[in-house]
Order: structure tokens, then C-alpha cells, then sequence
């Protein structure tokens, strides 16, 4: 079984997928270690090891490195955040999916939203060329990522989000998505409407009122994602770490 099939069957369980999204190697490993069945990256939290902001700032190439490591050193799927898809044409977005292959990735997160400036939503026929090229590209060459498409709309709280959301849903499916990200949506009501009105599995990701695991599960949803949550919660905890030592004045409290 190809690592693909492999992280897509992770989506079509009676379970859902708690996806791990990692900043690096050793955050990776970690998360494998307890049990995480596939892996992600986060973007957010890659950009900001390196000093960048989110929102395409770092280089592709950098954060092609950081993939590549964390492939290279766990045994679980890896899925890459590539936020828009660090280019400016679809030449240069099938050159960026290439070296993803290469590096042994079983998927990609693609978004429908301009990360540069003040985010805005794409025109979705857009977006749906972005994927119907990256598969038609990927079938000529008899290779395969799952495309986990997803849409702000509730990320960026667009007038009529949930009607929007059935559309984009509809469209990205039949331009060969193989799941559907709802970044924001928290709801049960607005998740049980979205489920109801796609095929794909749906991905929604972690935040303050989100409902738990067990009722995510009822509601239909097939993935629940970290993004920069539990990276953004370490970053705090190392500061609290830091307070209790010059507190103390020693270092016992590490140890």
C-alpha cells in the first residue's frame, strides 16, 4: 500500500483522524511516540521557528527542508501545509508539488485564500484549476497526493459562509480534492450541515470551543487538525518555565 492510500484510508475510518501538526523533527517524533497515527505540518509554527510571520513569508525551499527532515525520520504519513502554494503560476505550483513528491509526502494542504497582506477569499474556480492541475499532473506521471482543499470561508467569516461553503465543497470535489478543510467552523449545527452536504471527509481544526472528539465523531467529521495550537501552547510554556527560574533563582524547577 502507497504512503496516499495509506492516509487516506486514515480518512474513510469509522474513527476520526487526530492529525499531529509538528514544527520539527523532534516535535514530530513526539507526537508519534504517543500514538499520533498521521503526521502534519504546521505552518504557522515552522514560519515562526525561523523568525518569519505566517503567510507565505518563509521560503519554499525552506520550508522544504524541514519536511523532508521529518519525513526522513518518522514512519507515520506526512502531510504538507503549503498555505497557497509558494507560487505565482501553476507551472511553479507543479515544480513545488514535484519536490513534494520526492520528499515522500503522502498529501498537501492547499488553501483557497491569498495569504499575503490582508487575507482575502479566491474566486473558487481559481482554486479548482489549482487542483485539477495538480492531479492531472500527478495521473500522468502515475503518482498521487491527497489534496486536503481548504476554504476560509468561516476563517475569514465571508457573508453566507455556509452556503459558500456547500459550493466550494461541491466544486473542489469534482476537480478531484480528496477531503475538505473548514478552518474555523465550531458549530455543531454549521459541521453536521457541511458533512451532510459533501463526500469528502471533513477536516475541521482544533480551537477554543470546538466540541470534543466523542460529538465530532457523531457529527460525521473524518479529521481534526492541530494547526499552530499546540505549538503556540508550547512557545507559552517555555516562557512560564523561564519566569519560574528567575523567580527561584535556580534551576530546580526543571529538573
Amino acid at each position: 500500500m502507497s504512503v496516499y492510500e495509506q492516509f487516506k484510508q486514515l480518512h474513510h475510518q469509522e474513527t476520526l483522524l487526530l492529525l499531529g501538526n509538528a514544527w520539527n523533527v523532534a516535535s514530530a517524533r513526539v507526537m508519534q511516540e504517543k500514538g499520533i497515527k498521521a503526521i502534519a505540518t504546521s505552518s504557522s509554527a515552522i514560519a515562526d521557528t525561523l523568525g518569519y510571520a505566517d503567510g507565505q513569508n518563509i521560503s519554499f525551499g525552506e520550508l522544504l527542508h524541514i519536511i523532508r527532515r521529518i519525513v526522513q525520520c518518522v514512519e507515520v504519513p506526512v502531510s504538507a501545509d503549503i498555505e497557497a502554494g509558494y507560487a505565482n503560476s501553476i507551472e511553479d505550483l507543479l515544480t513545488n508539488i514535484d519536490l513534494l513528491v520526492e520528499a515522500g509526502v503522502a498529501g498537501i494542504n492547499l488553501e483557497d485564500s491569498a495569504p499575503s497582506g490582508t487575507r482575502t477569499l479566491l474566486p473558487a474556480d481559481d482554486f479548482v484549476k489549482k487542483i485539477a492541475a495538480i492531479k492531472s499532473h500527478l495521473a500522468a506521471k502515475g503518482q498521487n497526493l491527497f489534496i486536503n482543499a481548504r476554504t476560509d470561508t468561516f476563517l475569514l467569516d465571508v457573508p453566507g459562509k455556509l452556503e459558500e461553503t456547500f459550493v466550494r465543497a461541491r466544486l473542489y470535489a469534482q476537480a478531484g480534492a480528496d477531503g475538505l478543510f473548514v478552518p474555523f467552523i465550531k458549530g455543531p449545527a454549521d459541521i453536521k450541515a457541511v458533512v451532510s452536504a459533501t463526500k469528502l471527509p471533513v477536516n475541521v481544526m482544533s480551537m477554543k470551543g470546538l466540541p470534543g472528539v466523542e460529538e465530532l465523531n457523531s457529527l460525521g467529521v473524518k479529521r481534526i487538525s492541530m494547526g499552530g495550537s499546540i505549538y503556540w501552547a508550547q512557545k507559552r510554556a517555555l516562557g512560564q518555565r523561564l519566569d519560574q527560574v528567575i523567580a527561584d533563582g535556580n534551576f530546580e524547577s526543571i529538573f
